[in-house]
């Protein structure tokens, strides 16, 4: 079982964009909805084409299908669609995402050097070969 990501609304403001609809001229393409959740699933996941569920349908099928909405600009059209109304949801950083730094937040100190070893090193060397 495949958890989905779009929500009704979601798709509702992105279908429009999409090629391959019924009132599309030419080829009607496959379920345009399952297919965003797929390249979603590829993003979501970072994994190869080739380990795409099953149940998003042939994944050179997806692929290929993706490609032709790279070409045509469908995706950047989705993008400014809905970059007017950004989800803030994942764009939450805190401190257990981003460690900073011991000099950014106060802590006194800089470089300091220190010895490595006692100062009986800096004599000359003891074996006698």
């Amino acid at each position: 079982m495949v958890r989905l990501i779009l929500t009704d609304a979601q798709w509702a403001q992105v279908s429009p964009f999409c090629l391959g609809k019924k009132t599309d001229p030419g080829r009607t393409g496959g379920d345009g909805r399952m297919f965003l959740e797929a390249v979603l699933w590829i993003a979501r996941t970072g994994s190869p084409w080739r380990d795409l569920p099953a149940e998003f349908g042939n994944w050179n099928t997806v692929f290929q299908r993706f490609r032709y909405w790279v070409d045509r600009g469908v995706f950047q059209r989705i993008f400014e669609a809905l970059a007017g109304d950004p989800d803030m949801e994942y764009a939450m950083i805190d401190a257990t995402i981003v460690h900073v730094h011991r000099h950014a937040h106060g802590a006194k100190g800089g470089l300091k050097i220190r010895p490595s070893e006692s100062r009986r090193a800096d004599g000359p060397p003891r074996s006698s070969r």
